[in-house]
């Protein structure tokens, strides 16, 4: 997989695919994270004289057109953090996206209209592939939260444009790549969530290679019923008891420490944040549900964190939106602080469960995935990721 770095850009039309999938109300961006990450990589297109027409996503308007997910506000936060201005296009494919290379000037930026406006993006249509590869003479791919998809513009393209990896996307790879073949001992991974469904693989995957896993969120109820348990009304996927039993059994076997919460904050639902208590697991009442865990489970926890040297976390260990819940995240979070090593957040959930605290500038990484992280720790193949090392090396002539 060739990387940004290696090309010759002056003068070139890029294709650039990026994840600015970001959380908007009414037309405001309430989190730009996803388009800071992408700065460098706009920045260095732009030293390089590359015109660069840039390709994202915005929700999930399933193939129509909707005002409320144009990228028009994110074509204007983009042109804010980067000093410069961005031209705003509302096409994907059409005239005006297939005059750009002509109108555009060295350096200069253009943003499309949503690209999954067209229902062709999501079923990876390779005419709608072919006629974003018309635009441009190289793909780059800096959509490291998008890379699990084997859409039109994250794979798609990439059949038909001499191809490489963004700035972003080439160190996401890198650091999750580090963890599953070179990580440094003691390394430990937290692990939270609602559905312990969801995180079967990557607990499978990471307990070959960690010394140490916490387990949080609602999903470790599902393990505390495994062990013959009560844990109330909370969230618990009967259908995973077995499977819940067999990862404990092999973390068992292989001295691998796999440690479940201690004591939790329980309350009578979600909304009852008054009336929550932290109790001991052995003692959920049962009228009540597991919302957060408990002090003692984070003082255990920072405590072994102080001598770990890498650490990976994916998933908040507790319900965040609604308080009082979201405090033993924020702890583990300053707890994190103490690891004196490489330390990775995984995307999504748990990095906006600790958006504005401190702790955050402290992780070596903080990942732009969600999905995508999950998937590569899981071990899997990302299609955005593969389409990039299949590429052609030069232009596959349209028809």
């Amino acid at each position: 997989m060739q990387s940004i770095t290696e090309r010759s850009l002056q003068g070139t039309t890029v294709l650039l695919r990026v994840d600015f999938n970001v959380p908007m109300d009414d037309g405001r961006i309430l989190d730009d994270r996803r388009i800071t990450a992408a700065l460098p990589t706009l920045t260095y297109l732009h030293e390089h004289g590359a015109k660069t027409i840039i390709v994202t996503h915005l929700g999930r308007p399933k193939g129509a057109s909707d005002p409320n997910l144009s990228t028009r506000p994110i074509a204007a936060r983009a042109s804010e953090l980067l000093h410069l201005p961005v031209l705003w296009v509302a096409d994907i494919v059409g005239e005006e996206a297939k005059a750009l290379h002509s109108v555009m000037q060295d350096g200069q930026f253009a943003m499309l209209e949503n690209v999954r406006f067209d229902p062709r993006e999501e079923a990876n249509d390779p005419a709608f592939a072919r006629e974003l590869a018309s635009l441009a003479d190289v793909f780059c791919n800096d959509a490291f939260g998008a890379a699990h998809r084997a859409h039109a513009s994250t794979a798609g393209v990439a059949s038909y444009l001499p191809s490489c990896a963004g700035l972003l996307l080439a160190q996401e790879i890198r650091v999750l790549t580090s963890l599953m073949t070179e990580p440094e001992h003691p390394f430990i991974a937290l692990l939270g969530g609602a559905k312990v469904s969801s995180k079967i693989p990557v607990l499978e995957s990471l307990l070959h290679r960690v010394d140490a896993m916490w387990v949080g969120g609602a999903m470790a109820c599902t393990f505390l019923k495994a062990q013959g348990l009560g844990v109330g009304t909370s969230l618990v996927e009967d259908d995973q008891l077995a499977q819940c039993q067999s990862i404990m059994d092999y973390a068992d076997a292989h001295d691998v420490a796999l440690h479940l919460p201690l004591d939790v904050v329980v309350a009578p639902d979600i909304t009852s944040g008054d009336a929550a208590r932290t109790v001991d697991v052995t003692d959920i009442p049962g009228d009540c549900a597991v919302f957060d865990v408990g002090p003692r489970t984070v003082d255990a926890m920072r405590e072994e964190l102080a001598s770990c040297r890498t650490l990976v976390w994916n998933g908040p260990f507790g319900a965040y939106e609604h308080a009082p819940f979201e405090k033993a995240t924020h702890r583990i979070g300053e707890a994190c602080m103490s690891c004196h090593g490489t330390t990775v957040l995984g995307g999504g959930d748990a990095a906006a469960a600790l958006e504005g605290e401190p702790c955050i500038a402290h992780f070596t990484h903080v990942s732009t995935g969600g999905g995508a992280t999950l998937e590569f720790l899981e071990g899997r193949t990302l299609p955005g990721i593969a389409a990039l090392e299949a590429a052609p090396s030069e232009v596959v002539h349209q028809q």
